[in-house]
């Protein structure tokens, strides 16, 4: 998927104004094309065309294969943009490579004897696959485990506290942090001196959530936010997701076997199968996809379909015909 910004160019040499929101305007003699300044007007009245500028993008994965043990291959030639604030979800079903995909852009996969050994994975325009994990996370770059991996052993309070552990002796913004993840999930603040191996499933995931928070992230690797959750739960979490990224501009890359609740907060969704990207496309148009609808959603062209009703699918899918 690509942005574009429709700029003026000109076809002689004059001055141009370059203005945008809130910063007034600037002459410049030259014709000068950059990201930050889309608005551009000839004020010598000289002819003009449109040139579309492509804006890059946060995360680039861009072909990756990932090996287990020297020999399991799971990932096969992936590729995919995130762009900034934008929320991206990675469907498919459960070993599809969907956890693996995420685990190799934060480098967490060498942790499970893993390794990218194709391709390569870009933040911010910097590649990062041969960086180490925290090293990711002290650029914005921030997992959450599928699992609600919290320490079962600590306070909720102290399980968030380790999530601002890369900001060092910042005392007034870790608690600004803090006071920020408690304004997200008030429960939070409720349970602040209970010890995280006592506290509900939903609780743990917000707590997960939570620690994310705290490290300052520029983007957020969610894998697998609703699974084992009560369909209320997983409603209030992806609805505090969708406000994280609206008001904190935290970009979200969502690995989700939940097709249809990603597909309500997602901007851009991938279909994976067997470690490849098969499909891909905005929200609304892999909603109205015939084989999305029919192998992710339950949805047919008579609308739902119950699996006691059928023994199997009478048709293939259609990008593996």
């Amino acid at each position: 998927m690509k942005r574009n910004t429709e700029v003026g160019l000109f076809t002689k040499p004059s001055n141009l104004t370059i203005s945008h929101t809130g910063k007034g305007a600037i002459v410049l003699p030259y014709l000068i094309l950059h990201e930050s300044y889309p608005f551009l007007t000839n004020v010598d009245g000289g002819e003009s065309k449109s040139m579309t500028i492509e804006q890059a993008p946060l995360l680039k994965v861009n072909n990756i294969e990932v090996i287990y043990e020297h020999v399991i291959l799971v990932l096969k030639g992936v590729s995919f943009n995130v762009y900034e604030g934008q929320i991206v979800s990675l469907l498919g079903a459960n070993g599809a490579g969907k956890s693996t995909t995420l685990k190799a852009i934060s480098n967490l996969v060498k942790a499970e004897r893993g390794e990218v050994t194709k391709g390569t994975v870009e933040f911010d325009g910097k590649r990062v696959d041969k960086l180490f994990a925290p090293q990711l996370v002290k650029l914005g770059v921030i997992q959450v485990m599928e699992g609600r991996r919290t320490f079962e052993h600590l306070t909720v309070e102290d399980d968030l506290l380790t999530g601002a552990y890369t900001r060092g002796r910042d005392k007034k913004g870790i608690r600004d942090a803090l006071d920020k993840v408690y304004q997200y999930f008030p429960r939070l603040k409720e349970r602040r001196k209970a010890k995280t191996g006592y506290i509900s499933g939903g609780e743990m995931q917000m707590c997960a959530i939570g620690r994310a928070l705290m490290a300052k992230p520029r983007i957020m690797l969610l894998d697998e936010p609703s699974m084992g959750l009560a369909p209320l739960l997983v409603k209030e979490i992806f609805n505090i997701i969708l406000r994280l990224n609206k008001e904190e501009k935290v970009g979200m890359l969502l690995a989700e076997q939940n097709a249809a609740m990603a597909l309500n907060y997602a901007e851009y969704g991938y279909i994976m199968e067997n470690g490849r990207v098969v499909l891909d496309g905005d929200a609304e148009t892999l909603k109205d996809n015939a084989d999305v609808r029919e192998f992710y959603l339950g949805l047919t062209e008579v609308g739902k379909k119950s699996y006691r009703d059928v023994k199997h699918y009478h048709r293939r899918k259609r990008w593996l015909a």
